[in-house]
């Protein structure tokens, strides 16, 4: 049975093409053109009828490959470009309209092929090809490559280049050029190869580094027979090279820099993602983000994004006067949230201790050693599950400012997006298919008056004193048909009700106010109601991104509150605070009235870069171990 092997850049053209092959009785080997060079190696001495090169811009770069390799003989190699592309004809290719390919193969071969019987009348089966185009074999072809560049004096990992300017540069300089212009401007840069093309004597590649991604040209004449012959037979997609040269406007307007000088900067041994299907499966993209970044621009903005944005919180807590600090991350007890902490053990001290679950604590013992406006961008670490909203290891942001309140947190949350937004240039977001305005003032909602708009009750049903009611909070629960049982804590009650009822409201930017006090053990009371404290979070697209009190500074209502914490630990609710004595001991020094807030910046990049999974604004996300192979 003859066998062809099918070399394109686009997805779809092999499944168009490859069945009407396969009825002619022809198997089909399907590759793709970034792969293509490793193949052609691979498959040197297999027994191949033709080869077909379907759509395009690399077909040049892939005919020198498949001629070099002589899988072939001459008139088998069948091209099939997009009319107009292809000004220089090679004598040993057979040029076919794209719409004629399966004739093309025919001819190539020396007539047609009529399928071959198998078991009941039936066309066989395709065979496999004559050999594995595996990434074993892959890597095991280039360490060759480098052991052989090596011998011929080569260093294909050379200690230094000195790259004077950034790839875009070549866009940035040869945009305003008429075609076929020169610019005079010669630049230095470097980069990663991620597209290849040779021409004959001629090759155009394009370079991607941090900025972007330009195009190079390289002619025989100008760089001279060794440094192109390097180029044409040792340089392939995935290498870095660096490169002087004058920028110019090809005919067609692309922005170009001529090449005057190529140098091998790195090997790569591992092949890259193919270009056209890109890096697509999500768990793949996760686990090799440095794949991902290669592959797909679009990731590669969001961390651009995410890091303009913190940038422009420090510049504006630093505006306003406030102390960037580095407070601890392993600690002898983790308190100042309601989580539970991971746990690990320090031979030298031989002591357990907590990875931190917020820093709080440690925050405003230095409000009461005299800096009255701290703050610190920190990881936090939870052992909690995982969700599209929720990663074990995250980032938050924590500031208490001396003689503020929680009012004063408003006005700093609000003033944080007037500079964030102005940052990334955005005003609006789409955002779980809602349009969300990020401009302020935001709006002031009292979780008092919603409850009982939501609820059908006065919130106050559900509270005795500092903390719940629990039968009231039951028989709430019942009537709104939220799932509990006896063992359920009254906070993951009192959550639920407020998940079901109250979440759905807050998709625009909203500041939801005054929560009780039997889940908020750090924040004073009401004046004139102890149920209730000073406290707001702040709600954008339904997800929680601060949260603020008006800080408890009082030591007695402090121990007692957090002895109450305490009792909801023992009666099953694992995820209440603890009874921290140093921190105890701190407040009775003194502490100043204070306005204290957190905001979650995974949470924030989420939103100001439209992106609903965690994941997608975590370089490295916590994953489940993969099931090592039996290999």
């Amino acid at each position: 049975m003859p066998t062809v092997l099918f070399a394109h850049d686009k997805p779809r053209a092999i499944h168009k093409i490859g069945p009407l092959l396969k009825k002619k009785g022809i198997a089909v080997v399907e590759v793709s053109h970034a792969d293509l060079g490793n193949v052609a190696v691979i498959l040197a001495g297999a027994t191949l009828d033709a080869i077909v090169v379907d759509v395009g811009s690399d077909s040049f770069a892939t005919v020198e490959t498949l001629k070099k390799a002589r899988l072939v003989g001459p008139g088998r190699i069948v091209v099939a470009p997009p009319p107009g592309t292809i000004d220089e004809q090679l004598p040993e290719v057979s040029y076919v309209h794209p719409g004629k390919i399966v004739d093309g193969v025919l001819r190539a071969i020396g007539g047609s092929a009529a399928p071959a019987a198998g078991a009941g009348g039936k066309p066989a089966a395709a065979p496999a090809p004559a050999a594995a185009t595996t990434v074993e074999h892959i890597i095991q072809l280039k360490t060759e490559k480098v052991r052989e560049l090596r011998k011929r004096g080569i260093d294909p990992f050379p200690i230094r280049f000195s790259k004077k300017d950034l790839v875009s540069e070549i866009v940035r300089v040869g945009d305003p050029l008429s075609n076929e212009q020169h610019s005079g401007k010669e630049l230095t840069t470097a980069g990663r190869i991620v597209q290849l093309r040779l021409m004959g004597k001629a090759a155009f590649f394009h370079l991607l580094d941090g900025s972007g991604k330009g195009q190079v040209y390289a002619r025989l004449d100008t760089l001279g027979e060794p440094a192109f012959a390097l180029l044409r037979d040792d340089i392939q997609i995935g290498d870095f090279v660096g490169v002087s040269g004058e920028v110019f406007k090809t005919k067609t307007g692309e922005p170009t820099l001529n090449a005057k000088s190529v140098t091998l900067l790195a090997k790569a041994l591992r092949p890259l993602p193919e270009k056209w299907h890109g890096l697509k499966d999500t768990e793949v993209r996760y686990r090799q983000r440095h794949l991902d970044l290669i592959s797909n621009p679009e990731v590669r903005a969001i961390f651009e994004a995410r890091s303009k944005m913190v940038h422009a919180i420090r510049r504006t807590f630093h505006d306003l006067g406030y102390l960037e600090v580095e407070t601890p991350i392993l600690l002898t007890q983790a308190g100042g949230a309601t989580a539970t902490p991971f746990e690990t053990f320090h031979r030298a001290l031989d002591a357990k201790l907590s990875l931190r679950i917020a820093t709080e604590l440690n925050l405003k013992r230095l409000i009461v050693g005299g800096f009255e406006r701290v703050y610190e961008i920190g990881r936090i670490f939870r052992n909690e599950g995982i969700d599209t909203r929720h990663n074990p290891e995250f980032t938050t942001i924590e500031a208490y400012e001396a003689y503020g309140d929680y009012h004063t947190m408003m006005a700093l949350v609000e003033r944080l997006f007037t500079d964030m937004s102005a940052a990334l240039g955005v005003e609006s977001i789409d955002y779980r298919g809602s349009t969300i305005s990020l401009k302020p003032p935001f709006r002031r909602l009292y979780m008092p008056e919603m409850w009982k708009d939501l609820c059908g009750e006065d919130i106050h049903n559900i509270l005795k004193g500092k903390g719940f009611d629990r039968a009231g909070l039951v028989a709430l629960g019942k009537k709104l048909h939220i799932e509990s049982s006896d063992a359920t804590p009254s906070a993951k009650i009192f959550e639920r009700i407020f998940d079901a009822k109250l979440l759905p409201e807050l998709v625009q930017p909203a500041f939801v106010l005054d929560h009780p006090t039997a889940i908020t053990p750090l924040a004073k009371c009401k004046p004139g109601d102890e149920s209730l404290v000073e406290r707001f979070e702040f709600f954008l697209g339904t997800d929680e991104l601060a949260n603020a009190y008006s800080e408890l500074n009082d030591p007695l209502d402090q121990r007692e509150r957090l002895e109450e914490q305490m009792r909801q630990k023992a009666g099953g609710h694992e995820e209440a605070d603890i009874l921290d004595e140093d921190f105890v001991h701190a407040m009775e020094v003194g502490m100043p009235p204070t306005g204290g807030i957190g905001i979650g910046v995974d949470r924030l990049a989420m939103i100001l870069t439209g992106h609903p999974s965690i994941r997608e604004v975590i370089l490295f996300p916590t994953l489940k171990a993969e099931a090592k192979s039996e290999e």
